[in-house]
């Protein structure tokens, strides 16, 4: 059959096992649950080996467009539909810190109502699906070998305390100026302290995922014009000031007490492994002439988003790990292979400790007020 469209049709494969690659990533989840064990001892409580500390949880709609063409109506967003999701933004580090340090956001969706199997066997009547998110368009260390280097020097200052804050704070910024260096850093994704405002970011799955009959990575921009005008928007110095701890939280907060927010996620589809390759997820995928193509929507209405109860349900309860998806959207890539590991194994650790069961939420009704 000759193929009608210029995207890379899926195959098995497409991802590449590689050398040594069921070693290296045993190292990367044994140093991460050495470091998660340390995390326990100083806080007393476990929290999550990445994305720790929580901003705000946000219940909300995605609504998958009418009349998507083939090659975008694929798995979850073959047929429209309104899904119910409940989002958790957060920052990147394993450790609760300042909210004034240089740090990665993160976006994490959890749709509910999504029926049909999952992928991972202990979920796999689950009916939800998530997508994890992070404001920059690539993992910078974008292979197994590279990320090993970063994780046990991390754990080398893990219980250093403000040490292994400023040595996370200089990585996230050494990251920064070496993507800007080369053209690759977004504008509206600065990581200078504090960074730009969390509601007007754009948020990426960074590595590739299956899309259907496809190969694609995920977008969640800002839509509608209130979020927009907050891209690239430096926070307000007194409010940071007034709170450098958790200003973030803030202003989320004061944005939906009586604000409405409209994002889009979109697909951008593989169409050549050379220039945009799965198992290197450090190389950004050109977009001039191969842009993101929308997909659905996400609306957020007004609503308390950061009440003690939503909190510990977000931090304690829920679970999100990429391969919780249908087969048909399961991540690709070695960082993306050893993720699989590394999330179930910090999230079973987590659960035990704070003797908290892992719940699949099956109503947007069991997300507290």
């Amino acid at each position: 059959m000759i193929q009608s469209n210029p995207y890379v049709p899926y195959s098995d494969s497409i991802e590449v096992i590689q050398p040594d690659e069921a070693q290296i990533s045993q190292r990367i989840v044994d140093s991460m649950a050495r470091v998660n064990r340390l995390m326990y001892e100083k806080y007393r409580h476990a929290i999550r080996d990445a994305h720790a500390k929580s901003h705000g949880i946000l219940k909300g709609e995605l609504q998958v467009y009418e009349n998507l063409p083939e090659h975008l109506a694929q798995g979850l967003f073959a047929t429209a539909k309104t899904y119910q999701v409940i989002v958790r933004f957060s920052t990147a580090q394993g450790s609760i810190n300042p909210d004034k340090m240089s740090a990665f956001r993160g976006m994490a969706i959890k749709v509910i109502g999504v029926e049909g199997e999952k992928l991972l066997p202990e979920l796999s009547d689950a009916l939800t699906q998530d997508f994890l998110m992070v404001n920059y368009p690539v993992i910078p260390t974008g292979t197994i070998r590279e990320y090993l280097k970063m994780q046990e020097a991390l754990e080398k200052q893990a219980d250093r305390g403000e040490l292994f804050q400023q040595i996370a704070q200089k990585a996230a910024v050494g990251v920064q100026n070496a993507l800007a260096a080369v053209g690759l850093a977004d504008d509206t994704n600065k990581l200078s302290a504090p960074g730009p405002h969390i509601l007007g970011d754009t948020y990426f799955s960074m590595a590739a995922l299956r899309f259907g009959d496809y190969i694609a990575k995920i977008n969640v921009k800002p839509l509608s014009e209130n979020v927009r005008e907050l891209a690239g928007r430096e926070i307000d110095k007194e409010l940071i000031e007034a709170d450098e701890n958790a200003f973030l939280t803030q202003v989320i907060q004061d944005f939906f007490k009586s604000g409405t927010a409209e994002y889009e996620m979109g697909a951008q589809l593989c169409t050549d492994l050379q220039s945009m390759p799965v198992e290197d997820g450090s190389v950004q995928w050109p977009d001039d002439k191969n842009p993101y193509q929308p997909v659905a929507r996400l609306t957020f209405g007004p609503q308390e988003t950061f009440s003690a109860a939503r909190r510990v349900y977000a931090d304690d309860v829920l679970s999100f790990n990429p391969f919780h998806c249908l087969p048909s959207h399961r991540p690709l890539g070695n960082i993306m292979r050893v993720r699989k590991l590394a999330y179930e194994t910090s999230s079973r650790y987590r659960h035990h400790m704070n003797a908290q069961v892992r719940v699949e939420p099956t109503s947007i009704d069991e997300l507290p007020d």
